[in-house]
């Protein structure tokens, strides 16, 4: 493992323990170098999946796409990075359960959206305007008057 902040190749492992759903092994490592701590997680290789783009290109999954759109989702909002790798395992789970090898970015955009909208509003909102392609403000009105009304049901 080579140290983000020196480059350093060796260093040691201060902590090791299972995350919240035993799916990765998360552990604390120091550089024995420059002595700076940082964090890794070790994943099961599972059967890699591909992505079925919407132009019918096919790649190979990346969680770190998936992470990267969460977090621009997210920004500036109140919840952990742990919190949103959480999210990325339980989407990675669910099409791993559900599918062949081959699946839908729809089907993993509507697994984010689910996440997010029982995570935070903003965020989901966020995502699902650039995930949905909102064409105009009636689009993201529509979508924000079904958000209250729920929020308005649930208070009662």
């Amino acid at each position: 493992m080579r140290c983000p902040f020196c480059g350093y190749k060796e260093d040691k492992v201060v902590d090791s323990r299972a995350t919240q759903e035993e799916s990765a092994i998360r552990r604390r490592r120091e550089c024995l170098k420059c002595g700076k701590r940082f964090t890794t997680y070790e994943y099961i290789e599972e059967v890699s999946l591909m992505v079925i783009k919407k132009d019918g290109r096919r790649e190979p999954f990346d969680r770190k796409k998936i992470l990267s759109g969460i977090m621009k989702a997210c920004e500036k909002r109140p919840i952990s990075v742990e919190k949103l790798e959480e999210i990325v395992t339980q989407v990675e789970r669910a099409i791993q359960k559900k599918s062949d090898r081959e699946v839908p970015t729809s089907r993993i955009g509507e697994l984010v959206v689910e996440k997010l909208r029982a995570l935070d509003h903003v965020a989901y909102v966020r995502f699902a305007s650039v995930y949905r392609q909102f064409k105009d403000i009636g689009q993201f009105m529509e979508e924000l008057k079904g958000i209250l009304g729920k929020e308005k049901q649930r208070r009662r």
